[in-house]
């Protein structure tokens, strides 16, 4: 697939001149909601990485420490908003932002 500036942008989102019209609503709910979850993985990560310090879950041989890492934050990434952190951060933002 060749990547140009037609398959990165929307070009009739460019092609508007009138900006004043376009709805951006959704766009900072999206964009608020992803800010929430990377908070929530980033806490989940935290935890599971104090909470398994002493745990060798990827052995003790060289680079065991990078793959408990990424190990970690891949669970912290697929687990995020499913704690329900995310979604009170979400609201309590998205109540005082406006």
């Amino acid at each position: 697939m060749e990547i140009n500036s037609n398959n990165l942008v929307d070009i009739s989102t460019l092609q508007n001149k009138d900006f004043k019209n376009l709805n951006t609503e959704n766009l900072e709910n999206k964009e608020l909601r992803e800010v929430a979850n990377s908070f929530e993985s980033f806490f989940l990560n935290q935890i599971m990485d104090v909470s398994l310090k002493s745990n060798n879950i990827a052995g003790e041989g060289p680079g065991s420490d990078i793959i408990k890492s990424m190990y970690l934050q891949n669970i912290a990434d697929n687990s995020a908003g499913s704690f329900g952190i995310s979604n009170m951060l979400y609201e309590f933002l998205s109540k005082n932002n406006k």
